[in-house]
């Protein structure tokens, strides 16, 4: 099965409910969500490259996979069905091409539109939003009565490279993983992977087969788990229930796996230390030296764990064909990278695994009657809307589970907005913090560098109520899927009468 991919037939001006901004995980289940719970709906896609995906279409790095289990990375009305529990990236790329020719989502799909800014106009009640053509770059406008952002916190035209003194004389290639090169050869020659995060724990052993020699050069070390890539309770509950209850079943267990252990490492640090670690000591040989490479300095979730399907970073570290060194850069070199050890790394390709770049909501212009929208200034309601801004919705997924799990939440609650709003003659609403002086904090608190870097230009959250951002699953379902639509944060208006 394949999914459409060349550029739409230029736009014409198009008015529709809901009008969606990006087809990756985070668009398709907003249009999913809305297929299945609001037939009557109509509404538009757009999406800047000419296939879905986003994220999974984008990269393309040897390996690239999911660094959560599927049946929760998947969405709750699509049974994730693959053998595989951790997922290769075209694996992904194809449950999400199934999912949108199943749900009869293509036609609904602008490819080659990527928004630059959007209008809400209190007068009109309704957003106007200008997207380019990226084949000509033609201006296009849609209007909606509800804009919703599935753009996810990354900026896909740039990765984040750290300045490197001497770069330039380095005789070798340098490619940074969000930009690889489809006519890259390794076969053979000594890699330098610089990065300890899940891009690098990925790229090592899936490099190792085929070059001569991958060496991970990492600054610290990070908190890396192993877990089998098949779910073995997942496949006998499919055979013996099917497909569909099993799913319900496979989501809750690995939703209750993952958070228990999240909260053992939040609530007993040492413990869950000692047990990640003495946990990595029996995949690797006696001699390693674990203190050194695998004793990260800060406590387990300040930062993402690492997942690694069957071990196999520890394997290609096991079998020679793989090292890892800790040490800092000093500057490159001709040959390739001198570390302030005094050590020299020889290098024929150094990929640059050093992190994404943060970008909030696609970049796009936000105004409101003519007013520009400054994110930070803006606090967000249930982590889903923006204070002060009409009729707008976004969907960022969780930083320490499943992405999906968030969206489904997230997209769920939108729908239930819209019945109340039609079921009340509502034409608008808007979240407004009771409390002007409410102390406000990151909209995220990890202490990852990616998150440093950029969190700064995102909406901040509060510290009480709808307004806080909750990284915990069950406290999600009880607001957002439980809990009620009307709250007293929520200005609605009508076309006869307001509240």
């Amino acid at each position: 099965m394949t999914e459409k991919t060349h550029s739409s037939p230029p736009a014409a001006d198009v008015d529709v409910d809901v009008l969606i901004v990006g087809a990756g995980i985070s668009g398709i289940g907003a249009a999913g969500h809305l297929a299945a719970r609001r037939p009557g709906t109509t509404f538009t896609i757009l999406e800047a490259r000419e296939s879905i995906g986003g994220t999974w279409d984008l990269f393309r790095y040897p390996g690239v996979r999911s660094d959560s289990d599927m049946s929760t990375f998947g969405y709750g009305f699509t049974p994730w069905t693959h053998r595989k529990a951790i997922a290769d990236g075209h694996l992904i790329l194809d449950y999400l091409r199934q999912t949108v020719a199943d749900r009869r989502l293509g036609g609904h799909i602008r490819f080659g539109h990527r928004v630059v800014g959007a209008e809400f106009s209190t007068a009109e009640r309704r957003w106007t939003v200008t997207a380019e053509r990226t084949d000509t770059g033609e201006a296009s406008t849609f209007t909606a009565r509800f804009l919703l952002l599935g753009t996810g916190y990354y900026d896909h035209g740039e990765g984040f490279t750290p300045e490197f003194t001497g770069v330039g004389d380095f005789r070798g290639r340098v490619v940074h993983p969000q930009h690889w090169p489809e006519d890259l050869d390794y076969a053979g020659k000594q890699v330098l992977v610089i990065g300890s995060g899940a891009t690098a724990v990925t790229l090592v052993p899936a490099m190792a087969g085929r070059a001569g020699h991958v060496t991970m050069l990492q600054r610290s070390p990070g908190y890396i788990f192993s877990l089998p890539s098949e779910d073995v309770v997942a496949g006998a509950l499919r055979r013996v229930l099917g497909p569909r209850r099993a799913h319900t079943l496979v989501r809750r267990k690995n939703i209750w796996l993952t958070r228990s252990m999240y909260k053992l490492c939040r609530r007993a640090p040492r413990t869950a230390r000692r047990l990640l670690i003495a946990r990595v000591r029996r995949e690797l040989p006696r001699h390693f030296d674990v203190g050194t490479h695998f004793t990260p300095r800060y406590a387990p979730w300040d930062q993402r764990l690492c997942v690694v399907p069957d071990g196999d970073l520890f394997k290609a570290l096991s079998s020679g064909r793989a090292s890892v060194v800790t040490d800092r850069i000093a500057r490159f070199t001709e040959a390739g990278v001198l570390l302030e050890s005094g050590r020299e790394l020889a290098a024929d390709l150094v990929v640059t695994a050093t992190g994404l770049t943060m970008s909030p909501f696609g970049k796009v212009r936000l105004q409101v009657d003519g007013r520009p929208v400054v994110l930070s200034d803006t606090t967000a309601y249930k982590a889903m809307m923006l204070s002060g801004v009409p009729n707008l919705a976004f969907a960022l997924g969780y930083t320490n589970l499943s992405w999906t799990l968030k969206v489904d939440l997230v997209w769920e609650h939108f729908c239930r907005l819209l019945d109340h709003m039609d079921a009340h003659g509502y034409d608008t609403v808007t979240p407004v913090p009771p409390d002007p002086a409410m102390e406000r904090v990151p909209f995220m608190d990890l202490s990852a560098g990616y998150v440093e870097r950029g969190i700064g230009a995102f909406p901040r959250a509060g510290t009480r109520g709808p307004w806080t951002v909750e990284m915990a699953y069950e406290k999600d379902v009880a607001r957002l899927r439980d809990g009620p639509v009307a709250d007293p944060a929520l200005h609605f208006t009508g076309a006869t009468r307001d509240r």
